[in-house]
């Protein structure tokens, strides 16, 4: 690779060792070649992310012209042209070299817009429309780089493993995207729940949840390990050498949801993590695993 190439490809691995922590170390399982490729989408999404999120300072018409400049380079890069940019070229060689599919990447941008004018979702079906693109098709794009001899029977898997992940950070972070003036929990299931967006303001302020909003993020728990149980038997689909990665993000991912739950639902008293040491002893489970062992599927939520 030229100079330019191989430092683009750093950036993109330098983000992920930056803000990728669990996903970052599961990615270090891959066979070496594989790695950088993961890196490139990666940044591609977490640069993308960062336009959204970190320039809170700017209003949305000028944060929407930043992503649009960006995904106009994007775009040019796509079709040929030159691109002056500190990570494109990688997430360019990495869609070349896998041929993946462009449609992917543009869906992925149209949810990141939304961002910048969505502040709710009214039901899960409306939700599941915006994470098509931010979370399904992260899978399909990644299917192509861990590889599997069924193709076809691991997309849906993927794809349900991109709404587990990122349903599970929606309910990590209710408090931050509340910070962001956003909510990811569905106004139907505040309602069942009778939860107004007032009461996870005042829950936000507290540093604690009621009971109702405890039962609301229980809901959600379970809702995200019906995606997980989706998603498990696309683990053993993949090719044998990319199986310990996946099963290793898999299952740290679930324990996030076990670590929501030990502290009985309350994401507001703190932010639920996985510790360190338990995050090492789960790659080392999952290296020991023999390819086409099944993942053990997050379980009921606590009661």
């Amino acid at each position: 690779m030229d100079t330019d190439l191989t430092a683009a490809y750093n950036r993109c691995r330098e983000l992920h060792r930056q803000h990728g922590h669990t996903y970052y170390l599961a990615t270090r399982l891959l066979p070496a070649w594989k790695r950088r490729h993961v890196h490139a989408l990666y940044g591609f999404t977490r640069y993308a992310d960062e336009i959204v999120d970190r320039t809170e300072d700017l209003p949305p018409p000028r944060r929407a012209a930043r992503l649009d400049d960006w995904a106009g380079r994007f775009v040019a890069g796509l079709h040929g042209e030159p691109v002056d940019d500190p990570l494109l070229p990688a997430v360019l060689h990495t869609i070349a070299v896998f041929d993946l599919n462009r449609d992917d990447f543009a869906s992925f941008l149209g949810s990141m817009a939304m961002d910048l004018t969505v502040s709710s979702y009214r039901t899960y079906g409306d939700l599941l429309d915006y994470m098509e693109g931010s979370a399904a098709v992260i899978g399909t794009m990644m299917l192509p780089i861990l590889g599997s001899p069924d193709p076809a029977a691991a997309r849906e898997p993927a794809r349900q493993l991109g709404f587990a992940f990122q349903l599970t950070n929606f309910i990590r972070d209710v408090a931050e995207d509340l910070d962001r003036g956003r909510t990811y929990l569905p106004d139907e299931d505040l309602t069942r729940f009778g939860v107004t967006r007032d009461d996870l303001l005042a829950a936000r302020a507290a540093g604690r949840t009621s009971e109702p909003v405890r039962e609301l993020i229980r809901y959600e728990v379970t809702r995200a390990q019906a995606h997980y149980a989706a998603a498990a038997p696309g683990v053993t689909l993949l090719d044998p050498a990319s199986q310990t990665c996946i099963r290793t993000a898999y299952t740290l991912y679930g324990d996030i949801l076990d670590e929501v739950a030990a502290q009985d639902f309350d994401v507001f008293a703190r932010r639920a993590r996985v510790p360190p040491r338990q995050r090492l002893a789960e790659a080392a489970r999952a290296l020991l695993a023999r390819p086409g062992t099944p993942v053990r599927v997050p379980g009921p939520a606590l009661r």
